[in-house]
């Protein structure tokens, strides 16, 4: 999380819950791989600009989350167009056309 009040926010979070988590106060573009067994993303970015970063920090048999809006099917077809991966969509509780994605098996797609 770049943003320092919002880092300050998860880290008070992760104390009162007991969560055993580090937040880091950078762009995740910034931050060496981190070798994550989870990553997840809210409000972030396009689904192919959230790719690379997850497949630089996750470990290979890593997931990524990320909750999706109304458009999720357009990003995924968008994000195939160069990267493969396994998709477990699972319907939104709080929005009957958004998604929660899953994401398993990410890799980049070779050019020809």
């Amino acid at each position: 999380e770049s943003d320092q009040r919002k880092a300050v926010f998860l880290r008070e979070a992760a104390r009162e819950l007991s969560l055993s988590c580090d937040v880091i106060a950078q762009r995740a573009e910034a931050v060496p791989s981190l070798g994550a067994d989870i990553l997840s993303a809210r409000a972030f970015s396009a689904l192919s600009a959230l790719l690379p970063i997850a497949e630089s920090h996750l470990l290979p048999n890593g997931a990524a989350i990320f909750p999706k809006g109304k458009s999720w099917r357009d990003e995924v077809a968008d994000a195939r167009k160069g990267w493969s991966f396994r998709l477990d969509a699972v319907k939104s509780v709080s929005d009957n056309e958004a998604a929660v994605l899953v994401l398993k098996e990410i890799t980049r797609v070779p050019h020809h």
